[in-house]
């Protein structure tokens, strides 16, 4: 099945932590250069593409986080045009964390994954596990709240772009 022409049914998701790294590295958006925040304390690795989408501002404040499923890790900066299928729900030590779940369009192995319901368990599963644990060794408390569907994680874009034009000034 070809790409689908309808630009809002896809996010473009900037690479901060390609799938697979211990290095968290973040976008300084003063600078305009990728960061290494820190490396994980614990012997586990991040199990998607871990990013965020341009120009939207989160409830926490910053670009809202987007996790994109891939076989392959890509590379810190990278855009991938990407199809938001649900959103993840945690909290950590600053409180409520939410994050997009998506596929990469350019993958015809994702074609017919449109929601949450489509993937594998064991995706789901692993990214929770991730979540529930990285933080552990440096003593900081993550908790896992649970798994929305793609209307929730486009509401939530819709929001933090509108959050994103308000806080420069522009029409929401």
């Amino acid at each position: 099945m070809p790409r689908s022409k309808v630009p809002h049914d896809e996010v473009d998701v900037i690479v901060e932590i390609p799938q697979g790294s211990r290095n968290k590295y973040e976008y300084d958006e003063r600078t305009g250069r990728f960061r290494l925040d820190r490396v994980l304390f614990a012997s586990v690795h991040y199990p998607t593409e871990y990013g965020f989408i341009p120009e939207t501002r989160a409830p926490d404040g910053d670009p809202l986080d987007a996790l994109v499923i891939t076989h392959e890790p890509t590379f810190t900066g990278c855009v991938i045009p990407a199809r938001p299928v649900g959103l993840f729900d945690m909290r950590d030590e600053k409180g409520i964390d939410q994050k997009i779940l998506a596929v990469p369009v350019g993958d015809p192995r994702f074609d017919e994954v449109r929601d949450i319901g489509d993937l594998a368990p064991h995706w789901l599963r692993e990214i929770e596990n991730f979540f529930a644990t990285y933080k552990t060794l440096e003593g900081k408390v993550t908790q896992v709240v649970g798994w929305e569907n793609a209307t929730s994680a486009w509401d939530l874009i819709r929001r933090s772009r509108t959050a994103f034009r308000t806080a420069k000034g522009g029409a929401a």
